[in-house]
């Protein structure tokens, strides 16, 4: 409470902005319409994230359907099993999915970086928001649209093998073929989504001072130097708490985008741990066990960002949490 001395000599108090009890009515009150947009969220947020980790149990359970959970027998740790009774399909899954996250990771996170480094090089507006639209649109497409686009590209009777038939020269397998499984995945990745991702790294762009671009350029600094001086240590913070959110989320490679081409490759080349959950758990009926693949991938996700934080926090940058 703070206090202050009226005229008669007497000591009153008044409450201090945002510390008493009435104060959250009368915000909400203020702005009730903010507070209306947010409440859709905030409930769907609710019911299909925090909810849903209450039924984690299954994991420790041999849960049968019929029984529901509170009927179905407790199994502790059977259910984990796959993590070291030496599972070959499980290995599989496992050794293809970090194959795919070391890629994505490495390869595909940085490009939207690129393009926005590229895009804002460019000195008409016109032909950069032009630009922009093109790269943003494959976005929007699901990706039943996508891989039915690529296998009419680059299939063994689509436009690509077409053209070298007319040609003269012989077809290009691409499609369905399991050693360059991985390469297709990537690079349909990279034409749906890299676009897209170059809007946060604009935006962070356009706040950068032009005051330091004007400056450097009048002490002889080329694009280059500007770039490298400039540009990127004012993007470090944001591209670092990017790829701590995506190591959160790296053992989760594609599971729509996986199982659309599954057939053909086979599972030894496709199979990752969201198929493997999907056509072991799920369609074999191991209720139990796709729930404890679903937990240790979560588990492990948590350590990823954890550690992936810490290591921020060594070289300076703020990331996902202070200290």
């Amino acid at each position: 409470m703070a206090s202050h001395t009226t005229t008669a000599g007497t000591r009153t108090s008044t409450p201090r902005r945002g510390t008493g009890g009435a104060d959250g009515p009368r915000r909400i009150k203020r702005d009730w319409l903010l507070f209306g947009l947010g409440v859709p969220g905030a409930v769907a947020l609710i019911l299909f994230q925090y909810v849903p980790l209450a039924y984690n149990v299954i994991a420790f359970k041999d849960y049968q359907p019929y029984l529901g959970i509170a009927g179905s027998s407790w199994s502790g740790l059977q259910n984990f099993s796959f993590l070291w009774d030496g599972n070959p399909a499980f290995l599989n899954a496992l050794r293809n999915t970090l194959i795919l996250t070391v890629i994505q990771t490495v390869l595909v996170f940085p490009i939207p970086l690129v393009i926005a480094l590229m895009l804002n090089s460019l000195a008409g507006d016109r032909l950069k928001r032009l630009l922009q639209s093109i790269l943003y649109l494959p976005h929007f497409m699901s990706w039943v649209i996508v891989v039915a686009l690529f296998q009419q590209m680059l299939g063994n009777g689509g436009m690509l093998n077409t053209f070298l038939l007319q040609n003269g020269f012989h077809i290009v397998e691409i499609i369905g073929v399991p050693e360059l499984f991985k390469a297709l995945l990537t690079s349909q990745i990279i034409w749906k989504d890299a676009g897209w991702g170059t809007i946060i790294f604009l935006a962070a762009i356009s706040q950068i001072d032009q005051e330091q671009y004007e400056a450097s350029a009048v002490d002889g600094a080329g694009p280059w130097r500007r770039l490298w001086s400039i540009t990127l240590p004012s993007l470090k913070g944001l591209f670092i708490l990017l790829l701590i959110l995506r190591l959160g989320n790296s053992l989760s490679v594609g599971f729509e985008q996986i199982i659309l081409q599954q057939g053909p490759v086979g599972l030894g080349a496709s199979e990752v741990l969201d198929t493997w959950v999907y056509n072991y758990g799920i369609i074999g009926g191991n209720w139990g066990m796709a729930s404890a693949a679903g937990l240790f991938k979560m588990l492990v996700g948590i350590v990823l960002v954890v550690l992936a934080n810490k290591l921020a926090h060594l070289f300076g940058e703020r990331g996902v949490y202070e200290k």
